[in-house]
């Protein structure tokens, strides 16, 4: 229903004829590419780990130390609810949704290579002032600085990652950027375990190790090739034909080379991006990858079990440390999910991950809201036996994200752009996740105190929504060039009405304006 074949003409007919071959130089390129993604994973993964530890709570928030300790064997939805608190994690996120609109003009002007630079530099500081901070506000800096480098990074990386790999691999090439963030997170959380027991600056360490990562993104940044499309982009043809015959191992790149300079006369010809995003040709690509999928990402509910695995679990009765080493087992589904993705996108297709993970993602939520509901909230702490079907429970549902949302909400609308849009869109892809991922993180710790297990059903609801969204409009992208991308829409059951409409509205104003001048 929702798919969409391919045409004969237009931009990008030459694909049938494009050449690629596996080499080193394209694998070394990708890798300290998706290295940006190292950024956000250990920042998602570290930030609820600290706000966990004791030692962080009375140097910082005291009041939440008393109330977390006041009962501590006691399940309470309400231990962690504080503004301020959570104000320390979401602080990020509202600083790299301002930063992606800075990042876009870098991006577009001066490479994808220079907003990673930048990305790691603001990391890197932020790292350090959030290592040596002596006060909240100097903590919040830390995180708009941090902020910053998630915004510059996660804008250049998809993008970088999609625009050196071949449309055969582009699906597994693009997640190595979720490989990295669930890498990321899971090496966090297992610094959070170790430095939890280190008294009393343990979350400092915890803290300041952010800065390795950034420090690797910057020497990737410095080292490695900018993209064929880029650099075409830029105007630097025989640097651009050099570096997509290194990475493609081929000198027979001249398809492929003439389709890149055919869409970046269309992107010359683009002096306003965000406005021509606007246009209707371009509707399904705003409302599916620049709008839609990056929201829903979100909306899943899964990155809040992430930032706050540690405190959930410590809410559910759980030990410190063993909360700790629970999060750890559970983000380590989200690294075995990504590996698997990885390996069967491009064989499977991103539909079926979205819809098949998407229903497993709902039977989760609906279990775990039940669970809730009957075993938790009373006063009294939950049984191992209840205990051990919740970890289950939220490690098959992170498997489940971990193979679709979560890698396919930064794969899917990094290949939906044309040139001429792509780097603006990508701005207001990321811009959008952290919207959300902002929102998300200032409030739910208090809808989990208000709405108890509600919250969980209220995720469970999104899912189906997501799921649906995904089935009627979004076509199947796989092995598809990513300049032939615009043709699935041209075909598609209910895109293609729209775009030729506005195509039509276009013609319209091109005769007018034909017809006055004639005048």
């Amino acid at each position: 229903m929702a798919g969409g074949g391919l045409v004969d003409g237009g931009p990008g007919k030459r694909a049938h004829l494009y050449e690629h071959k596996f080499t080193a130089y394209f694998a070394f390129t990708c890798i300290v590419g998706a290295l940006g993604g190292s950024l956000f994973g250990y920042d998602l993964g570290v930030s609820g780990g600290v706000t966990s530890m004791d030692d962080f709570l009375k140097e910082f928030f005291p009041d939440v130390y008393k109330k977390k300790n006041a009962h501590l064997n006691e399940t309470d939805y309400c231990k962690y609810d504080n503004q301020v608190l959570t104000l320390f994690t979401s602080s990020l996120y509202f600083s790299a949704l301002v930063m992606t609109f800075f990042a876009s003009y870098l991006t577009r002007e001066k490479g994808r290579k220079a907003s990673i630079i930048v990305g790691a530099l603001s990391f890197l500081l932020g790292a350090i002032l959030n290592a040596a901070a002596q006060n909240i506000p100097m903590l919040i800096i830390g995180r708009v600085f941090l902020g910053g480098g998630i915004g510059f990074g996660n804008q250049a990386v998809p993008l970088y990652l999609s625009e050196m790999a071949p449309a055969s691999s582009r699906g597994a090439v693009n997640q190595l950027f979720q490989f990295t963030t669930c890498a990321g997170i899971l090496i966090a959380n297992l610094v959070n375990y170790f430095t939890n027991k280190i008294h009393p600056h343990g979350w400092r360490i915890s803290l300041g190790l952010a800065g390795i990562p950034a420090l690797m993104m910057l020497l990737g940044g410095i080292f490695c090739a900018e993209t064929p499309n880029s650099l075409v982009e830029q105007g630097r043809l025989d640097e651009a034909r050099k570096v997509l015959e290194k990475v493609r191992g081929t000198k027979n790149i001249e398809a492929e080379f003439e389709d890149l300079k055919d869409a970046s006369e269309l992107a010359q010809a683009v002096k306003s991006p965000f406005k021509i995003l606007l246009k209707r040709k371009y509707r399904p690509q705003l409302i599916i990858g620049a709008l839609g999928i990056p929201a829903f990402q979100q909306l899943t509910g899964n990155n809040s079990i992430l930032f706050y695995a540690p405190v959930i679990f410590q809410s559910l009765g759980f030990g410190a440390n063993a909360s700790l080493f629970s999060s750890f087992i559970t983000n380590g589904a989200l690294l075995v999910a990504t590996v698997i993705s990885m390996f069967l996108v491009d064989k499977f297709g991103r539909r079926k991950f979205f819809l098949e993970a998407g229903f497993e993602m709902i039977c989760c939520m609906i279990i775990t809201a039940v669970v809730l509901a009957v075993e938790f909230g009373h006063g009294k702490e939950l049984s191992k036996g209840i205990s051990t079907l919740l970890v289950i429970v939220i490690f098959l549902f992170v498997l489940a994200y971990g193979r679709s949302w979560g890698p396919l909400g930064w794969l899917v609308p990094s290949e939906l752009f044309p040139l001429e849009i792509r780097s603006a869109a990508q701005s207001i892809v990321v811009c959008v996740n952290m919207i959300f991922t902002a929102l998300v993180a200032q409030l739910f710790l208090l809808s989990l105190c208000h709405l108890k297990y509600g919250i969980f059903l209220l995720f469970g609801c999104l899912i189906v929504v997501m799921s649906c969204f995904v089935f009627f409009l979004l076509p199947e992208t796989k092995q598809v060039p990513i300049e032939e991308i615009y043709l699935l829409f041209e075909n598609h059951w209910f895109w293609k009405n729209i775009i030729r409409e506005g195509k039509d509205q276009e013609k319209g104003k091109l005769y007018l304006n034909t017809a006055e001048v004639a005048e």
